[in-house]
């Protein structure tokens, strides 16, 4: 069954689609890792000043970064696993053609 799957998505070129995709994402929640905290630190300065009694600390936290520093490392890691599955182990080669196997029962 794997195999199957193995075929169809190298020979249709949906599986290099879909390794393209997962690594955009990957690099994309990479780059975020340095805009969250950015992001979380204006946030809450922005709304501290809302708040009447806020005890939560304004200040930069590298705490905002851990979500998408997990999510970047496991797309990634599914994206390597996908390549390797695909594209480093090469195809089994069938002995028959489906089109000779039918003039051949002919």
């Amino acid at each position: 069954m794997f195999d199957r799957l193995k075929r169809a998505l190298v020979t249709s070129f949906v599986g290099a689609i879909a390794l393209g995709w997962l690594f955009a994402q990957g690099i994309l929640h990479f780059a975020s890792i340095f805009s969250a905290p950015i992001a979380g630190w204006l946030m809450r300065r922005e709304y501290s000043g809302l708040m009447q009694r806020c005890n939560a600390a304004t200040r930069f936290s590298l705490q905002d970064a851990l979500p998408e520093l997990v999510k970047s490392f496991s797309i990634l890691l599914v994206g390597y696993f996908l390549l390797r599955w695909l594209y480093f182990t090469p195809l089994e080669q069938s002995t028959t053609e489906p089109g000779l196997e039918q003039s051949a029962q002919s």
